[in-house]
Order: structure tokens, then sequence, then C-alpha cells
């Protein structure tokens, strides 16, 4: 068995001290034959004597203050490999950092403080305290990792990198999320992210979603983190750490698209911006829509409080009638305002409701933006705050605030390669927008795989796709529904017996985009992709951007 590489160190450490201190002893001797005259001791003057015993007494404390300073060290490092070791192998989360500026860390900070109320056992640590053992023990895991140089890991991840990232691991059992830090103006942007997550993909883990790049702290993309981690610790009313800087767009219509469906409403909701230059997206982007509370709501809790909802307020620079501030907030409780009654004292309080995202489904070519929205009904039977606003308490002609999130990482590629798209329920939005800009750009090498309930009520969009099968511009449209008792149930049914079609295109050059539910789609047609192509493929399609998701 080789000694572990502290022990190696220390021993190559001994092994050039007494290598030094041979050389010193040859060159004494060396130095002593150039003397032509005998050698006589003589005693020095006092003043001297001192001197030198000074010197001496100087260089005793220094070599003992470094030799103090390495036991120091070695029990220091011993203590943190200790504990490192000693992590609770049972904690539901690992947060993992690799932070050059501290920026990772703090991002880390805050992903443990938003899992951590969902009463989840969570444990934070730097990466060069990571091993494969603590890997091979957590059942899940999420990295915050920042990229410096030309490419380079932080210096805290070197040792990392040397020890375990040489050769793939056996994590079969792990679950894992990767936040890369970044900046797109150099080269290697998220390199070390990217490369951390080829690694684990490479060692047989399992992505809980695709890796997230942030552009220099874009608050986008820690948004789109901050809505994985409330997925995960099954809390989506966490306020947002950045506010999104919204647009003013103007509900023009919705329609119900599903009645009579076993699943929930859906619903096509349009909307058009009070500027048009607010057109402008790509395909794959994403709509965070601020929502607010419905007029009933607010007319009951302004009766119960008796304050004035008419009084004009300040939130930071904007100044507004009270009851437009209470509409985007969270309600506070009816007694907590009763004692003050001051509606700027309030507004001061008031924490804003987080906001919500949507798959886009159209292209600005089309000079509206539709969304394709499911309503959420929570146990008591209250909507869930977006959908809630666009599919029934926002009035025609409403003002709904918005904002584009860019979603680079889902982009349609900007070549003719063909597109597999494949997705379910309101997952068809991003699909249906990815189509459509595919054919303005005159792209129709297009297969499409889509599943949901039933074909009598669940056929979304369903005259735009049959007119693209016809022209030719989809080339291939499988449908698959779940409650008609069809032999090929769920959409990777439908993935499988289509393989060879699969491989051909595949073998074609094709890029492959899913879109839709994260639980069940999604792992299911992962699982086909590597059964059909298998893991190598697979993986050097992720890399390569050939295999993209947005799930939730």
């Amino acid at each position: 068995m080789s000694a572990p590489p502290t022990s190696r160190r220390l021993d190559g450490a001994q092994l050039g001290n007494g290598l030094a201190l041979l050389g010193i002893l040859v060159l004494v001797v060396v130095l002593t034959r150039w003397q032509v005259d005998p050698l006589h001791w003589r005693m020095p003057p006092s003043g001297r004597a001192w001197i030198a015993a000074a010197v001496a007494a100087t260089w005793l404390g220094f070599t003992g203050l470094l030799a103090m300073g390495r036991r120091s060290r070695r029990r220091r490092n011993g203590a943190m490999l200790h504990a490192a070791r000693d992590l609770d192998a049972g904690a539901d989360w690992l947060v993992v950092h690799a932070s050059q500026t501290g920026h990772a860390e703090e991002v880390a900070s805050r992903t443990v403080q938003s899992l951590q109320p969902s009463g989840q056992s969570v444990r934070a640590l730097p990466i060069g305290q990571l091993d494969p053992e603590h890997l091979r023990q957590a059942r899940r895991a999420l990295f915050i990792v920042s990229t410096t140089g030309e490419g380079d890991a932080p210096d805290g991840a070197a040792a990392f990198v040397r020890r375990t990232m040489q050769a793939a691991a056996g994590l079969e059992t792990l679950h894992y999320g990767v936040l890369a830090l970044g900046d797109r103006e150099y080269d290697a942007y998220c390199a070390f992210g990217h490369r951390l997550d080829a690694w684990l993909r490479q060692s047989h883990a399992h992505p809980l979603f695709d890796l997230i790049e942030v552009d220099n702290g874009d608050p986008g993309a820690l948004r789109l983190w901050q809505q994985h981690l409330g997925q995960l610790g099954g809390r989506t009313d966490a306020p947002d750490w950045s506010a999104p800087r919204y647009q003013r767009w103007r509900l023009s219509h919705r329609r119900h698209l599903n009645p009579g469906s076993p699943g929930g409403p859906a619903f096509l909701v349009v909307l058009r911006p009070e500027d048009p230059a607010h057109l402008a997206w790509t395909a794959g982007d994403i709509a965070e829509v601020g929502p607010r509370n419905a007029d009933d709501t607010l007319d009951a809790w302004l009766e119960a409080t008796g304050v004035d909802g008419g009084a004009t307020v300040r939130l930071g620079e904007a100044k507004m009638p009270f009851r437009d501030a209470l509409a985007r907030s969270r309600l506070p409780a009816i007694d907590v305002p009763a004692a003050s009654g001051d509606p700027q004292a309030i507004a001061a309080r008031l924490e804003a409701l987080p906001h919500r995202e949507y798959s886009i489904a159209s292209t600005p070519g089309e000079g509206e933006l539709c969304l394709l929205v499911r309503q959420v009904v929570h146990a008591d039977g209250r909507l869930g705050s977006g959908s809630g606003w666009l599919t029934r308490h926002a009035g025609q002609d409403a003002p709904v605030d918005l904002r584009i999130r860019r979603n680079s990482a889902f982009h349609p590629p900007a070549d003719d390669r063909p597109l597999v798209l494949i997705g379910n329920g309101t997952g068809l939005a991003g699909l249906r927008a990815t189509l459509q800009a595919r054919i303005e750009r005159g792209h129709h090498r297009n297969w499409l795989l889509f599943g949901e309930r039933t074909r009598a009520h669940d056929q979304h969009f369903g005259e735009d796709l049959s007119a693209w099968q016809a022209s030719g511009k989809l080339q291939h449209l499988d449908r698959v529904f779940s409650r008609d008792g069809d032999p090929q149930k769920y959409v990777q049914d439908a993935l499988r017996t289509h393989a060879g079609r699969l491989s051909r295109w595949v073998s074609d050059g094709a890029s492959i985009h899913v879109c839709g539910s994260l639980e069940g789609m999604a792992p299911g047609v992962d699982a086909v992709l590597r059964e059909t192509l298998g893991n190598d493929e697979v993986d050097a399609m992720v890399e390569a951007g050939r295999y993209r998701r947005d799930i939730y």
C-alpha cells in the first residue's frame, strides 16, 4: 500500500533538509582546504561575541517558529480532513463551492439557506475538502464553482482536480446540479464548471437539471438556480435573491385549451408589450412574470384593516397608490397593520411576490408573446400566484409585469442540422417556439415527439402542428396520450419504438431538445437515449451542446 500524500511530502522534506546539510558540510571542508596559513582560534572581542550570540538566538527562534508552524499546519490540516471525513453521510444535501474571489462561497451560503427551511439536512464544504468517498456516500450534491484565468479551476480546487478528477469514479447513486460562474468576455467561459459536469457524467452521476451558466453575476441565471432550489426543497414561495426589472405588457387575450381534460386546465395566454421594442427574444428564452393578488383579495384585506388603499406611498424611487404596492406583495397578517394603519410604514415592510417562469411559445416575428399556462390549484382551493393571475384574475388589457430572461442553453441550432424535439404537457410551449423559429429560417428537418393525457382534449397547438406536418416543415410528428390506452403510453415509449430512426438522425448530426416535466418524462427520455445510443455518445452530445434540456 502506498503512503498517503501527506506522508510522502514530509519524507521528501526531511530528505531535502538532510541533503542540504550534507552539502554545507562538504562546502566547509572544501573552503578549509583553500586556507593557506594554519587555522588559529582566537576569542572574538566581547562586542562581536554578543552580536554572534544574538544572531544565533534569532536563527534558533526563527527555525523554532517554522517548526511550530509546520506542526500547527499539520494539526489544522488533520483536523480539517478529520472533519471532512466526519461529515454526516446521511445528509440530504451536500453544497460544494469552489471560489476564487468569494462569490461562489456567497452563493453557496444562500443555497444552504434556501434548502434549510424544507427541513432537509444540508452540509456545505469547500471543494478542496471533498473526496470520492464523500460523493459516493452522498445522495444529492450541488456544486457552485468559479473559473479563473484561461479556464482554470480556482486555487482551492487544485487538490480536488489533481486527486479526484483524473479518472471517472463510481457515482451511480449521486444526483447533482452544477452552477458555473464565469465571464463571457473570456474564451474559456465557465470552463471548470463544464469540466466538472463532464466528469460527474462520466462517473455515472445523474444530473438533476442541466448545468446553469452565470455570466458575470447575471441575476437572471441566479434566479433560475433559485427556482430549481425551490422545486428541490418543496418551497416555491421564497423571495427572489434579486428582483427582476419588469417591462410593462398587456393581456391581449386568453383561451382555455383543454375543457373536459382529466388534467388541470391549460390556457393560451397572449401578451403584447406597451413598447414594441420589447418584442425581442430568441426561441428557448423564458418569460419571468411578476404576479399580482386578485382584486377581491385586496378588497377584503383593505376592508379588514381599514388602511387607505388610495394613499400614495414610495417604494424605492417609485411612487404609487398603496393598493398597487399591496397587489404585487405578500399580504401581511390582518393584525399587523391594524397597530399602525400607516400605509407608508406598511409598504416599507412589504415583501414582493416571487416571480413565476414560463417558456415562451412564440417568436418575435409573430408579433405577440404566447404562453401555455397550466392552472395550479393548492389543497385549500387557492390558485397559484402566477397561474391564477394569468388565467383568471387579470382582466382584458390588464397590465402584466414581465421580463424576458435569456436562456441560451436552450436556443435552437443556428444551422440546418436535423432537430429532435421531445416534451410533454406545457413543455410543448418551448418546443413550439423552436419549431416556428426553424421554419422561419427554412430549416425543415424537424421531428416532434409529444406526450399528453387525451387525444380528444389535449392537442395543444394541434392546428399548427398538423399544418406544418402536411407542408413538410415538420417531417415526423409522434403524439402519445397516456389516458387513451395506447400501447405507447408515454413519450419515452414512442422514442423507444422509433429507436432506429433516432440512431439515423443522430448519425446525421441531429441535436436533441427536451422540454417538460423533471419527474418521469425527462429521466425516462434520458434512459431511452442512453439505451439506444450508449452512454459515451450521449455524454459527447451533452459536451458538444447537441443534447439540451429545459425541464422543471
